[in-house]
């Protein structure tokens, strides 16, 4: 019998592998996206002092429905708006494992759109 790995676990694969290549640095941090059913995440993280700068999710912004691609755009315009606040301007962007597609793609574009640069 085939016993498939769970869709998660190979994210967290993927998400291994692609971190072994991307850190963030001060003059230029890591844009970390989780998402989950229902809600939406994103961090501006500092590897090399292994601290988060900003913050923003679905959550925090009261979204009544954070797992679509309208809560993904809210989301990645004030993670750009508290980045700009910082004086970031450059990033790099951290996928986590998950496709760019979707509401992962909608929150990285909300992003570049409110001045973020990756």
């Amino acid at each position: 019998m085939i016993v498939k790995e769970s869709r998660n676990e190979m994210r967290k694969k993927r998400h291994a592998r692609i971190r072994r290549t991307l850190m963030g640095t001060p003059e230029c941090p890591r844009l970390n996206v989780f998402r989950s059913n229902t809600q939406i995440f994103a961090q501006i993280i500092d590897d090399v002092k292994g601290v988060t700068l900003a913050s923003s999710s679905s959550v925090e912004l009261k979204i009544k429905n954070g797992g679509n691609v309208e809560g993904a755009k809210v989301v990645g315009k004030d993670i750009a708006e508290k980045a700009k606040k910082l004086k970031i301007t450059k990033v790099v962007f951290d996928r986590g494992g998950y496709l760019y597609h979707g509401r992962v793609q909608a929150l990285a574009e909300a992003a570049r759109e409110n001045g973020l640069e990756f």
